[in-house]
């Protein structure tokens, strides 16, 4: 049994989950207290580099969120027609954790290769990816900010592929998708936390993402959100290192290694 039985439905709450988690996670980080000590950029770098205003990012997030309800309010609609429904009894906890593992490798997949081609498509890259990048120095609130048709095809689409090809339940897909988030958003914190369990236990972190956003890492570490396993497939994985910055703060820097 979870909490919000019998007063919303699994699919409701999978479509409006994630966007409170994002809300209130992405805000916990920008709520913080300054934390220079373990920033990965300083705060006059996020405000010299960044070409984007915060209340623009938050637009455009609020603006990709609507679309991304109304299709995945479609999607639980038409799976709950096919038996997915929340009235479907939860497999054991060992299938759904597998659910899970496949899910994220699905998502991880559809990422990682759409992403890498926004980036050698050169008019993709200008007229769409670029948004993204508008956010040199990283944080929580911008993790999903992108130019809508992107948003659409690489969290919107890749989300539900990876719903549909784990076979997940909708109850399930509830804390796959608030898991996904908070992952997304703790790789654009632009923090290096002590005793983060996102930083310990994935090698796909907030370090390794900001390489991606710099200039010499921007045809590198396209892997997101969870592991990294295509980048070093592929050729495209950019080591780094974590050395403190003269000013105080961590820096990572690509390693020869």
């Amino acid at each position: 049994m979870v909490f919000w039985e019998g007063y919303v439905s699994d699919e409701l709450m999978g479509t409006i989950a994630p966007i409170v988690v994002y809300w209130l996670y992405g805000g916990l980080y920008q709520l913080l207290p300054p934390l220079d000590r373990f920033r990965l950029h300083s705060r006059k770098e996020l405000n010299a580099k960044n070409s984007v205003t915060l209340p623009t990012v938050v637009k455009g997030v609020l603006s990709q969120q609507l679309l991304q309800a109304t299709l995945a309010q479609s999607l639980f609609w038409v799976t709950a027609k096919m038996g997915l429904s929340s009235n479907t009894a939860q497999p054991p906890l060992p299938i759904q954790a597998l659910q899970f593992l496949v899910a994220m490798l699905v998502m991880d997949s559809w990422q990682y290769f759409l992403h890498r081609y926004m980036h050698e498509n050169k008019f993709l890259y200008r007229h769409i990816h670029s948004w993204h990048h508008r956010l040199v120095v990283t944080c929580a609130i911008g993790a999903l900010y992108n130019h809508p048709l992107e948003g659409l095809l690489l969290d919107t689409f890749g989300g539900g592929i990876a719903f549909l090809v784990s076979g997940m339940t909708a109850r399930t897909a509830v804390f796959f998708f608030c898991f996904a988030t908070m992952k997304t958003i703790d790789d654009h914190s632009g923090l290096w936390l002590p005793g983060n369990v996102f930083q310990l236990f994935f090698r796909n972190n907030a370090a390794y993402h900001d390489i991606h956003h710099q200039l010499k890492g921007l045809k590198y570490n396209y892997s997101q959100p969870f592991f990294s396993v295509w980048d070093r497939l592929l050729g495209t994985y950019m080591p780094y290192d974590l050395v403190p910055r003269r000013e105080g703060g961590l820096e990572a820097r690509p390693s020869k290694d």
